[in-house]
């Protein structure tokens, strides 16, 4: 039997493939996106058009305006470094993100009756963001159990899955190739033309294009420049 199961959905190549790895795991997927005010506002329109076409069951968008706290180059008017992946947490973090993220998950979960969320967050090929680490998703796992009228009454117990954590992007990318995800029908710039091509050069595309690369396929999607990798 099916169990159901809230899945951050953003509407981007990872979010996507962790949707298609939870519905070949048997769960129903329950896709949350979200709308906070994010520079790359095409990704969230593909999630909306494509929820139901890649799985889910049911698609919930939460809105709030995430540019009143500002500090992230995709809230505010700070400039998305387009200079290549580095070593530091770059200004494309959005302060406390998944944190409020999975709480949004959470509250949906235990209204659903769910007990399992998935998060397509990478320790590897990713930008450094201290909330993808496996000890920041352990703490918050363990929050949830606390936190939560069904687990205290002893209902269930919340798991937050993490399947891409310990995959690099060319791994990633040939898992959900393996079950037929389109990534035709993702987007991951950071900063996309007016007419919502991906850049090529800020550090996501530079990720997703060397993921591609490395897994030997060709990456469907357009961009206005194809940085070096």
């Amino acid at each position: 039997m099916s169990k159901k199961a809230v899945i951050l959905y953003s509407g981007g190549l990872d979010s996507t493939t962790c949707l298609a790895i939870a519905k070949a795991e048997g769960f129903e997927p329950y896709a949350m996106s979200f709308s906070y005010g994010q520079r790359h506002s095409v990704e969230l329109e593909l999630a909306k058009k494509n929820a139901g076409t890649v799985g889910a069951i049911d698609h919930m968008v939460v809105e709030f305006d995430y540019r009143k706290i500002g500090g992230s180059a995709l809230t505010s008017d700070i400039d998305v470094p387009k200079e290549g992946v580095g070593n530091n947490i770059p200004v494309t973090y959005v302060p406390a993100r998944n944190t409020i993220f999975l709480s949004f998950a959470l509250g949906w979960a235990e209204v659903l009756g769910a007990f399992d969320i998935f998060i397509g967050v990478n320790a590897l090929d990713y930008s450094g963001y201290p909330d993808c680490r496996p000890e920041y998703i352990a703490a918050f796992e363990q929050m949830a159990n606390l936190a939560t009228k069904a687990a205290v009454e002893g209902k269930g117990h919340f798991t937050i899955h993490t399947p891409l954590i310990h995959l690099t992007k060319a791994e990633i990318i040939g898992k959900g190739v393996a079950l037929g995800v389109d990534y035709g029908r993702t987007h991951s710039c950071y900063d996309p033309t007016p007419e919502g091509i991906a850049c090529g050069l800020c550090d996501s595309c530079r990720l997703r294009l060397k993921g591609f690369a490395e897994a030997g396929v060709t990456d469907p999607i357009r961009y206005a420049v194809k940085g070096e990798k």
